[in-house]
This record gives C-alpha cells, structure tokens and sequence, in this order.
C-alpha cells in the first residue's frame, strides 16, 4: 500500500514539467500559433535555472531564470513568425536545435554539480492520513502550482472576455482585426506567457526534481507536452489528466524494474514515448474530431489587411 502511495507521488510529479509546458504550449495554439521549439527552450530554461539556483542557493530564483530564459526564447519565436512571417514549423524546429546545443554548450561548467534534494512541503493535517498523505499531501509547491494553473487557464479561456478573444484570434484572426483586436499583439503575448510556461517546466526538472544538470536532461518531454495538447482536444483539465497519465507510464518503468520484472531498461525506458506514438495514431484515425477541437487559423500566418 505504502509503495503504491509513493508511485502516485512520484507520477504526479513527474508529470508536474509536461502540465506546466503543455498549458504553454495550449495558450499558444489556442491564439493560432504552433511553437515545436518546446524541447529547445525547456533545456536552455533547465540549465538557466540550475545555474541560478546553484549560484544563489534559492530554487525560487532558478524558477525565475528558468521563466526568463523560456520567455526570451519565446519572443525570438514569436519575433520571426508572427512578425516577420517566417514558417512556424520550420523556425520552431530551428529553436528546438538551438536549444539543444546552445544548452549543451553553456552547462559544460556545470555538469557533475549537484543542487541540494528539495524538501516536500507536507501539508498540515492531510499529509497524516494514511496512504493520501503520502500520495497527495507531501509534494513540492510546483505541483499544487501547476493544478492550480490549470484550473486557472481554463476559467481564463472559457469564462473570461480575455480568453474569448484569445480563442477568437485562434479561429478567425481576420475577423477579429476588423473588430479592431490586435491580432499579433495578442498572439506575441500569448506565445511569451507559453514560453515562460516552458521555462519553469524546465527549471522544475533542473532544480526539484533531478536536481543536477546533464545535457539532454529534458529527454524529450517537449515533444510529449507538444503531443499532449492535441490529446487533450486543446482543453486545460485534459492536459493535466494526460500529463499524470505520461508520467504514471515513466514511473512505471522504474516499478517494474524494483519489482523485478525481466524486462530489458531500454524497452522500459520507450514506455512514454509508445504511450505518445500510440496516442497520436489514435487521435490521426479521426480527422473529422481534429478539425472539431483544433483552433481554425493554427500554424497560419497573419498579414493585417493582407
């Protein structure tokens, strides 16, 4: 019972970096804009962050770095896609690359350095309660964070006149720059917020839970986040349900090896990126559903008057 208690702990935290870069990455294609650059900025945010956090000794201020450095990245994007018009697809890929080795290059000082384990912040009362205590009630702050951002995103999108606009510029950008919304604007702030978004999944994964720096330390939780999005039909709570799902399957493999399965580490450690392939195909078979829940104007561009 007890280790079933600390697998849906460990699930949920490592889902915690795909709820928080899959929220980003829904704002922004909610707005119309496709940002594949996910992998690039998490890894350059994930050594930003390990850097102030290990110079400071504060984990807030790495969270803060990672933010920044997710959000700076974001504006370059969002510079040359939403103003000066350049493919979505092919920059965003082109920022993923960079990420890579740019993160690659600027952590070689910091490989083998090791930040202090962080704490779980138990929470009076409930973190006593047999099995859901230890479950629920004993994690990091950036769990209940990135619930909470959830829960947040989605009264913002569905509830608020922002988010209605937000939502109108995803379908019909025209339309809503003959009402007199602007348009880039509004996208350019959505693609900031989204990349900000990705940073902090970053640091999280630098910071609270490796924490250390080695490069490729993302692993491809970009792409997941980006396959996540569609999964969740482009909708808040079902991006949090898929991110504890994914990170049920990546805990799983480490189960199944304490428990002695005679499994080979390499086919354990496909588990997620299955889960994602299979997801994809699943959602592909129903072109019709796609066309449904996706925003209209996703992946164009925007010429005002144009």
């Amino acid at each position: 019972m007890n280790e079933t208690a600390l697998l849906i702990a460990a699930a949920l935290a490592s889902g915690t970096p795909l709820v928080l870069a899959g929220l980003g990455l829904l704002l922004n294609e909610k707005a119309g804009v496709l940002n594949l650059g996910a992998e690039g900025m998490m890894l350059v945010a994930a050594i930003a962050g390990f850097a102030a956090a290990f110079h400071t000794g504060e984990a807030a201020v790495g969270f803060v770095a990672g933010a920044a450095a997710g959000a700076g990245m974001a504006a370059v994007f969002g510079l040359l896609v939403i103003w000066l018009n350049t493919n979505q697809y092919a920059t965003g890929l082109a920022l993923s690359l960079f990420g890579t080795g740019f993160s690659a290059f600027v952590g070689v000082s910091m490989v083998g350095k090791k930040l202090e384990d962080q704490t779980p912040n138990a929470v009076p009362l409930l973190s006593d309660i047999p099995f859901f205590g230890p479950a629920f009630f004993q994690l990091h702050p950036m769990v209940y964070a990135a619930m909470a951002l959830a829960a947040l995103m989605a009264w913002f999108l569905y509830r608020s006149r922002a988010g209605l606009v937000l939502r109108a510029v995803g379908e019909s950008p025209a339309a809503a720059h003959a009402l007199g919304y602007p348009v880039r604007r509004i996208r350019f702030l959505a693609v900031l917020v989204g990349g900000a978004l990705c940073g902090v999944a970053g640091a999280f994964l630098s910071v609270v839970y490796a924490p250390l720096w080695v490069q490729g330390l993302v692993a491809g939780r970009g792409w997941i986040a980006l396959a996540l999005t569609a999964f969740a039909t482009w909708r808040p709570a079902r991006v949090l349900l898929g991110a504890y799902l994914f990170g049920g399957v990546t805990m799983m493999q480490f189960a199944l090896q304490s428990a002695g399965v005679q499994i080979p580490s390499q086919l354990l450690a496909m588990l997620p990126y299955l889960a994602t392939i299979v997801v994809l195909v699943l959602i592909s078979r129903n072109p019709v559903w796609i066309r449904v829940n996706m925003p209209a104007s996703l992946g164009k561009p925007f010429h005002p008057g144009g």
